[in-house]
């Protein structure tokens, strides 16, 4: 099956061009970095409860899930617009869906890490199916 490209792809400046082009991979870089603080959270936890307890603050995790629905959006969308396949975005958006849905679970107990984890790796699979679509 033969892709095609919108007809506006064409007319961005090359610095544009470049950073469209690598958007996914920043996306799924911060997904990374997400497993990382997760990982880092949980593990300084166990270490120091005081400094677990600045990593686990609310705000930081409304913050970086905000980042990723700005990411997701922005890369997802863009791909369904260029490539037309909507698989990529639906997987993505599920992947947010399930990490905004462990933002309700209590931080003891390790679920919320966990649920955490599985929508950060389905994400992060999102943007790797529409970054294959796309190139």
């Amino acid at each position: 099956m033969a892709r095609t490209m919108t007809a506006h792809a064409d007319h961005h400046s090359p610095a544009f061009q470049w950073f469209e082009q690598r958007f996914d991979r920043f996306a799924i870089g911060l997904s990374g970095l997400c497993v990382v603080h997760c990982l880092a959270s949980t593990i300084l936890i166990a270490l120091a409860a005081s400094a677990g307890g600045l990593l686990l603050n609310p705000l930081f995790h409304e913050v970086g899930l905000t980042i990723a629905i700005g990411f997701g959006i922005a890369a997802l969308g863009r791909g369904m617009f260029t490539h037309g396949y909507l698989m990529p975005a639906m997987v993505g958006f599920f992947g947010l869906g399930i990490m905004a849905g462990a933002m309700r679970l209590p931080h003891e107990g390790g679920l919320e890490t966990i649920w955490t984890l599985l929508g950060v790796a389905i994400l992060a699979l999102g943007h790797d199916l529409n970054r294959r679509a796309t190139y």
